[in-house]
């Protein structure tokens, strides 16, 4: 089939047209970005990508960082990541665009074929309960530790006012991406207190409730409670109470579990 002048130029003007822009992130789109081990180099960059998708510190339509970049960061060779990307473009996770506002950007929407965050969980019973249950204390043990920890650093302005944006971003969002603004909320915490080999932890964690979180439906009452937890939680970190904060998330994720067990259970 062939295309008329005006189909061309169309063409043209979208490859020049600037990409829309970016709204500013109470998180680092780089957060999840940290060196692949060499004999896996492939594999972890295919990795780390994916959970900075899948956990919306690069959100559908975002532009990855530049090739350059992104392999310094990764600490990878070039060809590397050029095969960790090319295989998502094949698996349709983000998608090449040429021209002077080129580059490399997340698929908008995700892959319809896949949830947006990490394989389903096991469907044998005793598996899935095993799963669960270990997901849960892993989560317990990291995040309730965190909460405490992140409220007893001292803390600069700045991320004072990024950790009421996460919360303000998980009160506003609407069903669609209450469950990544919910992820960003939590692994901003992770961030805040200082410990850099924390933040893969809370994102595999996040990774793995989010599974199951996939298979239950958005229940308004709860998004309402989480709400006024979410909210706790900061108040107690922002005044630094350690005590404070631990309780709160651990009341919040107390909820959580209640759900999943009822639904999984």
């Amino acid at each position: 089939m062939t295309t008329g002048a005006g189909d061309e130029r169309a063409a043209t003007d979208a490859a020049a047209s600037p990409p829309a822009p970016e709204p500013a992130s109470v998180l680092s789109a780089g957060l999840l970005l940290t060196p692949a081990r060499p004999a896996n180099a492939f594999e972890e960059t295919v990795q780390r990508l994916l959970q900075s998708i899948r956990l919306g510190l690069i959100a559908p339509g975002e532009r990855l960082p530049p090739e350059r970049e992104l392999a310094g960061t990764l600490e990878v060779s070039r060809d590397t990541l050029r095969d960790a990307i090319g295989s998502l473009a094949d698996a349709g996770w983000v998608i090449s665009r040429r021209g002077r506002y080129g580059g490399t950007f997340v698929a908008d929407p995700l892959p319809a074929h896949t949830t947006p965050h990490s394989p389903a969980p096991p469907t044998e019973p005793e598996a899935l309960a095993a799963e669960l249950e270990d997901t849960l204390a892993l989560r317990a043990v990291v995040e309730v530790g965190a909460a405490r920890r992140a409220a007893e650093r001292p803390l600069a302005a700045s991320d004072r006012e990024r950790l009421w944006q996460a919360y303000q971003d998980c009160h506003d969002a609407g069903p669609e991406h209450y469950r990544v603004a919910d992820s960003r909320f939590h692994l901003l915490i992770a961030e805040l207190l200082g410990a850099s080999s924390v933040i893969p932890l809370m994102a595999d964690v996040r990774m793995r409730v989010n599974a199951f979180l996939d298979g239950i439906p958005l229940l308004t009452p709860n998004i309402a409670h989480s709400d006024d937890q979410h909210r706790a939680i900061v108040e107690a970190i922002l005044r630094g109470s350690g005590d404070d904060a631990a309780r709160a998330m651990a009341e919040h994720l107390e909820g959580t579990e209640a759900l999943l067990r009822g639904f999984y259970g």
